[in-house]
């Protein structure tokens, strides 16, 4: 039961998080209906599930872990192997499943582990991007060993609610089981992790239902029942109206009805009727290609080959970038000069001589650098019309492009199809509606932080003119949508 955010953290060390017990004990009481039924856990860490029924399964990748496990509940039968390989094999098959499953990003998700994976999902008819992160094939596979009749819970991260992948994997949770219910939690789970957690609980595996129940809770409660659902959804609704997105759940009926009553107009205007959003330039080695003033000066780089950058969204302290903030970066020297090279013509030997230094030399041989026709210039560069925070904390930053300035990929390209169209809608940036909209369409990154994806800032939605917003309701909405990321 290890959930694991990411290889990159420590506790990180191993990736392993364990279950709270309160958690643990509360999972194994919703799935269990007789002291005989035979449970699995198919990340089972060491043993906190397994130790609330002892006639169990636990399949454990880790040997420390799977030794503590065996240790703490030595009725159990604990296999310490890699489950997706052991799952592909087994002809067991259990009343009931619990647990946390590891939460491996898909860069590391590889070799026989992730071809077992994909071999089952597509089994069960679930073929999953190659974006995708273990924890949905750690339910399919799952799900496909319990018995007709059989429950399962399980804690899954937040994204269940909004990643593109989830659909798939709820979409196959509903041909599979009678009862498909998510519940959304709004404090952490894992206090020491930045990503939010909710809980999935299935029942009746070998039914179908065509609705998601979905509840809302502030905090997790110990409760020998899952908590009555706030609401149940049709899937069907659900696609039509939010892509299979659940995060829109966690706002009122009231407010979603009327956000798609104007967002689904006739008057409708989003971002991508006016303008193409996307990220900016990848330099392949920002230390050498980004230059402060001083850098500049020393190297004696021509002016015509150096161009004022935004390297990051927090850049984005105003709603313009204009000559003045440019002044204040000089004056900080900080490295707001992009290198801009052509790639073909002659030099000049000021330039030769910075690229030959050891840092050039270095830049040659990274990956993005060398594998472009002339390693030294930097493809995608654009001056866009307006920048867009890519990632950001309470509000999303748009800020007019007055200074002719370019952005790195950390920050959305904004270029204008539609000068008079955009005119009048970026008028209405700071409405409620259209900040309401950005949390809609966009992502919790983890940390209190809302990513916007150029296809998800494409489809951020803006007032049309005379268009009277109902009082206070947008608002309310808007409050609810930031204290579930953690922002006030």
């Amino acid at each position: 039961m290890n959930f694991v955010p990411s290889l990159a953290v420590s506790g990180k060390a191993a990736g392993q998080f364990f279950t709270p017990e309160s958690v643990a004990k509360s999972l194994v009481q919703w799935v269990l209906r007789s002291p005989a039924d035979v449970l699995i856990d198919p990340s089972c860490g060491d043993g906190a599930l397994l130790a609330h029924h002892p006639q169990s399964r636990g399949i454990e990748l880790d040997p420390y872990s799977a030794w503590v496990a065996r240790e703490r509940v030595p009725s159990a039968a604990i296999d310490c192997t890699d489950f997706f390989n052991w799952a592909a094999d087994t002809s067991e098959r259990f009343d009931c499943a619990a647990g946390n499953p590891p939460f491996i990003r898909y860069q590391s998700f590889k070799g026989l582990s992730k071809n077992a994976a994909a071999a089952i999902c597509q089994a069960v008819g679930v073929k999953l991007s190659g974006l995708t992160s273990t924890w949905p094939a750690f339910l399919i596979a799952t799900a496909s060993l319990l018995k007709p009749g059989g429950r399962m819970a399980f804690v899954v991260p937040a994204e269940i609610g909004h990643a593109p992948y989830a659909k798939e994997l709820l979409e196959y949770l509903l041909r599979a089981f009678s009862t498909v219910h998510v519940i959304a939690i709004r404090e952490k789970l894992f206090p020491r992790l930045s990503q939010d957690c909710w809980i999935l609980y299935c029942d009746g595996r070998g039914g179908t239902t065509p609705d998601i129940r979905f509840s809302r809770i502030d905090r997790f409660e110990p409760s020998a029942e899952p908590p009555v659902p706030d609401e149940v959804v049709r899937w069907s609704t659900l696609m039509r109206e939010w892509r299979g997105r659940l995060r829109p759940l966690l706002i009122s009926n009231d407010a979603r009805e009327r956000y798609l009553t104007i967002s689904t107009g006739p008057s409708a205007i989003r971002f991508g009727d006016f303008a193409k959003i996307g990220i900016g330039y990848v330099s392949g080695d920002n230390e050498f290609f980004h230059l402060t003033p001083s850098q500049a000066r020393f190297h004696q780089i021509p002016t015509e080959y150096l161009v004022p950058t935004v390297r990051r969204g927090r850049s984005l302290q105003s709603n313009v970038v204009d000559q003045h903030m440019l002044e204040r970066w000089h004056a900080a020297d900080e490295p707001c000069l992009l290198l801009n090279l052509p790639p073909t013509g002659e030099l000049p030997e000021t330039v030769s001589r910075y690229l030959a230094t050891d840092q050039g030399n270095e830049a040659s041989k990274r990956y993005k650098c060398r594998v472009r026709p002339a390693w030294y210039s930097v493809p995608g560069v654009s001056r866009p019309d307006y920048f867009l925070q890519y990632m950001s904390g309470t509000e999303v930053g748009l800020a007019r492009n007055d200074a002719g300035a370019v952005c790195t990929n950390s920050v959305h390209a904004v270029h204008l199809r539609d000068a008079q169209k955009a005119r009048k809608a970026l008028s209405t940036w700071g409405s409620d509606y259209t900040k309401l909209s950005c949390e809609l369409e966009g992502h919790p990154l983890g940390g209190g932080m809302l990513k916007l994806e150029p296809r998800e800032a494409g489809r951020i939605g803006f007032i049309s003119e005379g268009l009277v917003l109902p009082r206070l309701i947008f608002a309310e909405a808007l409050s609810v949508m930031r204290r579930w990321r953690h922002q006030t």
